[in-house]
């Protein structure tokens, strides 16, 4: 007992530890708010949604007061783009994917309190009171600057209708805001030849008016209130923002732009002119608890209250320094106590991108995988890229379901259920004298517990989830060393102080599971049939009383088979296949020849009668070629496309009279001629039908 009262002390002080020895009576989360101009996908889930639900979750458990916030961001350059595109109007847009985005959330068990839209009419009023606020305050500047305009749209172009060179990395489709290949801001006014995303035409500089926050005027705040004051903050967001604040500086930000679609500038006499989608987005988070709530502002205003912002590492500047300027401006709102943003998913090796479908898209892989959203949930929660970017990819989605959710999870649970039913109807067996080894195991319950509420008290997800599962490994193990099966006959007391131990460490799993797998905990709820409990009984040595009759189960998690991944994987490489023929640009056509120059080469017909590797290469196939002429050998650079057995008759197109020269030390005498399509794959050039070796091409 000694052991157990210092686990609960050692637990119940590291959540002061975390949060600078400060209670909070309250708790505000909020998420990056998703662009309703497409889908969630799996690096949304895992840079943001995910660890918010578990946190939010864990919080709950825990009792807490906590409010959760989120909706879809419908206003921005990217959404007027996507309507010009489909020929249809924003809200068409928005309403479209809004409700695509919040059904995928919902049924993947994201728990928000609210999800809301900043179309909303509790968002416009709130966004304008905000600015008005603001402006009657004489905290803004006002500057007429040149910006770019596109003459033949009239209309000036805003970040997203600009792309261009990036200065910093060399991309040519750099946008006017960022560059997504290499991260950095920008300005559209930084880009190399840029060009209108809406006619393609080179803009112009013209005269416009806007409104600035001066971001400059709050560097010294930002340096006290971040750099000295929240050094407990992640590493990628305390360098980030120490980069901004020193090495780059702050500078005052433009609040309004010159579009149509989204919240009006609310001055009189402006038109044409709209909140910059960053200083209207985060605005959302309080005009959504404004709707959820009527006592909204002990949550935005009542220093008890704690607020922190899950995001991408993409919106940390937004979130660390331009919007907490923002409140601190106000002056009657709190600031965020934590901001742990994460890195970034790729998917297969490649960066997913939404514009070229690479991403596996949350509401496709609900209709494909119906009831495994918690297999998702774990896989993207052990991978998560907390620290840096991480790779999805379905091998190790099939890995992680197999190997650890089944054979581990799924496992222990199986065996310690089916075992109660067939040896006692179902009933947790009544024990007298547990053993001093039964009691240590039992006491482990609680030692895990406690590692995980450190891991989850210190935004570090997926090691809290691994030590959630040390827990269902403790039972394996536990099961593994006793073999109840064996002694049943033999030592029927024993058993029963097995599966007693069993049920508890099934019944705690149930509980310290539900912020990772809330699916997978119900399911366990059920099968013990028992209500779901709090945090504060995790750990219990006696969660489920001896004689409580509990339900058939079924099997937690099934295996994933090679077919299904490969689908998912053929379905990957079909998109690639066809982003490269979209996307695909002839090069330029070489300078001109004369026909003099043309007839000089002699280009022949031949069949390829062998071929094999070049040793130590991986690129080259030494072929032996019978030309019509005579038969000769051609190194050719194939051997990533086709196999030497493969290529064996084949009849190709051969320059002759291509001067010898030796390459890994055999004389190539000739070239096959290659086309090479957008997918970046070689195929040979023949004829239609078989034509006679030394046929001649021209």
């Amino acid at each position: 007992m000694i052991i157990f009262a210092e686990l609960k002390l050692i637990r119940f002080l590291k959540p002061q530890m975390t949060n600078k020895m400060k209670e909070f009576k309250r708790n505000l989360i909020t998420c990056a708010l998703p662009y309703a101009n497409g889908p969630v996908h799996i690096g949304h889930l895992a840079g943001v949604y995910i660890p918010a639900d578990i946190y939010v979750r864990y919080l709950r458990l825990k009792k807490e007061d906590v409010v959760w916030v989120c909706g879809s961001d419908e206003h921005g350059v990217p959404i007027t783009l996507k309507a010009k595109k489909e020929g249809v109007s924003p809200q068409d847009i928005v309403d479209k994917y809004h409700n695509i985005i919040k059904k995928a959330f919902s049924d993947f068990g994201i728990s928000f309190d609210i999800y809301s839209r900043t179309s909303s009419k509790t968002h416009y009023e709130t966004a304008s009171e905000f600015f008005k606020t603001l402006y009657d305050k004489g905290d803004f500047i006002e500057k007429t600057t040149e910006q770019l305009y596109d003459a033949d749209a009239n209309q000036f172009l805003a970040d997203r209708y600009i792309t261009g060179t990036c200065p910093h990395c060399g991309n040519e489709n750099a946008y006017g805001d960022q560059c997504e290949k290499c991260g950095t801001s920008l300005s559209a006014l930084d880009l190399i030849n840029p060009k209108s995303a809406i006619t393609g035409n080179i803009p112009v500089k013209k005269e416009t008016k806007h409104w600035y926050l001066p971001l400059n005027e709050y560097s010294g705040f930002f340096e006290k209130w971040i750099l000295e004051e929240h050094k407990e903050w992640k590493t990628n967001v305390y360098g980030q923002c120490k980069s901004w604040i020193k090495d780059i500086g702050l500078e005052a930000r433009a609040v309004t732009r010159d579009l149509n679609w989204g919240v009006p500038v609310p001055i009189e006499g402006v038109k044409d002119k709209v909140l910059y989608v960053w200083f209207d987005a985060p605005i959302g988070y309080i005009s959504a608890t404004k709707e959820l709530r009527n006592d909204w502002e002990k949550y935005w205003k009542d220093k008890d209250t704690r607020m922190i912002h899950f995001i991408g590492k993409d919106n940390i500047v937004f979130h660390c320094i331009i919007f907490p300027a923002m409140l601190k401006a106000e002056g009657s709102y709190i600031l965020p106590d934590n901001v742990p943003a994460n890195e970034f998913l790729n998917l297969e090796g490649e960066k997913i991108s939404t514009s070229n479908n690479w991403a596996v898209w949350l509401h496709e892989y609900l209709e494909e995988f119906p009831d495994k959203q918690d297999v998702l949930r774990y896989v993207l929660t052990a991978n998560a890229p907390e620290t840096k970017d991480n790779d999805f990819t379905w091998k190790d989605f099939q890995t992680r379901n197999n190997n650890e959710l089944v054979a581990v999870l799924g496992n222990f649970v199986n065996r310690a259920l089916v075992l109660t039913h067939k040896y006692f109807n179902g009933i947790v067996p009544s024990v007298k004298n547990l053993s001093q080894d039964d009691n240590d195991v039992l006491n482990k319950i609680d030692a895990i517990k406690s590692d995980v509420e450190s891991s989850l008290e210190n935004f570090r997800f997926r090691e809290a989830l691994s030590r959630a599962m040390n827990l269902a490994r403790l039972g394996n193990k536990y099961l593994a060393d006793t073999e109840p099966w064996k002694i049943f006959k033999t030592d029927k007391e024993r058993v029963e102080e097995i599966l007693f131990v069993s049920l508890q460490i099934t019944a705690n799993l149930a509980g310290l599971i539900e912020p990772f797998l809330p699916f997978t905990a119900n399911k366990l709820i059920q099968f013990l049939n028992i209500d779901k409990f709090d945090w504060e009984l995790i750990g219990s040595k006696d969660i489920l009383p001896a004689g409580h009759k509990i339900n058939k189960s079924s099997l937690l998690f099934e295996k994933i088979e090679d077919k299904t991944i490969e689908e998912q994987i053929n379905k990957l490489l079909a998109t690639k296949a066809a982003n490269s023929k979209e996307n695909f640009k002839a090069k330029p056509q070489k300078d001109n020849i004369s026909f003099d120059d043309f007839t000089k080469m002699d280009i022949r017909l031949g069949t390829i009668i062998e071929a094999e590797k070049v040793a130590k290469t991986k690129k080259l196939l030494k072929l032996k070629i019978d030309t019509g002429i005579d038969q000769r050998t051609v190194v050719s650079g194939i051997a990533e496309y086709y196999k030497p057995e493969d290529v064996i008759g084949k009849q190709v197109s051969v320059l002759v009279n291509l001067s010898p020269r030796k390459i890994k030390g055999i004389e190539s005498q000739g070239m096959i001629l290659m086309a090479l399509d957008s997918n970046n794959e070689l195929s040979f050039i023949q004829p239609d039908k078989n034509f006679d070796n030394g046929s001649v091409i021209g």
